[in-house]
């Protein structure tokens, strides 16, 4: 059975908060639809008025419409319709998209790009894509290096603006800190594992010595893989874009580290975005998660009112980051110069704070940080947790990344064939590696 994205999932996470009413992660998407599904000609036509008429084309709840982005810019600049389409999965989005660019039409004016997908956008396509650097109103300098360095091609050629990004830290259970005697102080907690992975996992020793009954120190071993190779500059692609995942001593460390979550029986077993993990929140089964930004609210919903002030929000060990997109825009549409401009607009760091504050997308705009709306945030449900300063730290210290076009099935069988073995079927560590080298050489044809 074919394994879904991390998009997928993190829309899982998305659709699961869209009923309460906290202002972030909600929304709704509707399924199948081409780009240019809402009748107008790809790279928009004559709107009403003579407006010009410019498309979105994303995928799942993006929130740019949810947050009133576009109603926005519209006010702001009267000739122009914006009318979006959305279809809820990437795996679904993100072939269509390859082939409207391959054939040139059928594309929105703007569409969006996940980061799994950024580097074989950009370094397959990109000769189909306006370069965004020279748009107006773009700063280089507002962006994370990163994040600007992910959607440059090698002759500096940036064609794609990032939106939102996944800088992660370490969510836990006061109540279960407390009953195993350990700190439960946010300050106090990220300083026990401070600058090491393998802190977090002699933590989870710890925890497991007195840990309430019928509770495990982490949810799952996958969780803590994605998000250490999640903070290693290199992983499985180096920097000439050759696949090193088997040699990289990086990745074979966070392997390690990982796997001793599961041999050490510190972990509940689960299988993220499952719904045995979903009920593992309802329950408190577990201890700690590596949470992105994006995740608070799906913990708040799957947690429910018992666990308001009992989850809180520490540093990870490392920054690390899980997550965000993209806006790109066609060398095949008709209203180029319109687009870019709305693309610059929609990614500049006023905007990205608004839709942090209305969906709780974090800004990939580091000039959005010193904004109040991001610099001031907390967290009532995560006992006021400080998770504006909390993320900004993680995202400013997560390294530049070397992103190759197969990451996703990389990590995806790392996780899911992998480490599942050694979890939850009693594998040895070597025999869960071997068995995903096997699956994602096969699915690289290697």
């Amino acid at each position: 059975m074919r394994t879904r994205t991390r998009m997928s999932r993190r829309l899982a996470a998305l659709a699961a908060v869209a009923a309460l009413g906290t202002g972030l992660l909600a929304g709704c998407a509707d399924d199948g639809k081409s780009p240019a599904a809402d009748g107008s000609s790809a790279g928009g036509g004559g709107g009403g008025g003579g407006k010009t008429v410019l498309t979105v084309g994303v995928f799942g709840a993006f929130g740019l419409k949810e947050a009133g982005l576009y109603d926005a810019y519209m006010k702001l600049h009267p000739d122009i319709e914006i009318k979006q389409t959305s279809i809820e999965r990437n795996e679904n989005y993100y072939p269509q998209l390859l082939t409207h660019l391959g054939s040139g039409s059928g594309l929105a004016d703007i569409q969006a790009v996940e980061v799994s997908n950024i580097a074989e956008v950009t370094s397959t396509q990109s000769g189909k894509l306006e370069d965004l650097s020279k748009a107006s109103g773009v700063n280089k300098d507002d962006f994370l290096p990163w994040k600007w360095a992910e959607a440059t091609t090698k002759d500096s050629r940036t064609v794609g603006l990032g939106t939102d990004i996944g800088p992660t830290g370490i969510c836990y259970r006061k109540d279960l800190f407390a009953k195993a005697g350990l700190p439960t102080d946010r300050d106090a907690v990220g300083k026990l594992w401070a600058g090491d992975w393998n802190k977090y996992l002699e933590v989870g020793r710890q925890y497991k010595a007195k840990a309430p009954s019928g509770t495990a120190f982490v949810d799952a071993a996958s969780g803590v893989l994605n998000s250490i190779t999640g903070s290693s500059a290199t992983r499985y692609y180096d920097a000439g874009g050759k696949v090193v995942y088997k040699t990289n001593p990086a990745v074979k460390q966070a392997w390690d580290t990982a796997a001793a979550f599961a041999t050490d029986g510190l972990t509940a077993k689960l299988q993220q975005f499952q719904p045995t993990w979903d009920q593992g929140f309802a329950n408190a089964s577990f201890a700690t998660v590596s949470c992105p930004a994006w995740m608070l609210g799906y913990i708040q919903d799957k947690a429910g009112a018992a666990g308001k002030d009992q989850w809180d929000v520490a540093a990870a060990p490392k920054p690390s980051n899980w997550g965000g997109s993209f806006l790109t825009v066609p060398s095949a549409g008709k209203h180029k110069a319109e687009a870019a401009k709305l693309a610059a607009w929609l990614t500049a760091p006023a905007q990205q704070a608004v839709l942090f504050e209305k969906r709780g997308s974090f800004p990939s705009a580091k000039a959005a940080y010193a904004l109040p709306a991001v610099g001031n945030a907390k967290h009532a449900y995560f006992g006021n947790a400080p998770i504006g300063q909390i993320f900004a730290k993680a995202a400013e210290g997560t390294p530049v990344q070397f992103l190759g076009p197969k990451d996703q099935i990389i990590q995806q069988n790392l996780s899911d064939i992998g480490m599942l073995q050694v979890e939850q079927k009693g594998k040895s560590p070597q025999q869960g590696w071997d068995a995903a080298v096997k699956a994602i050489d096969n699915a690289l044809d290697q």
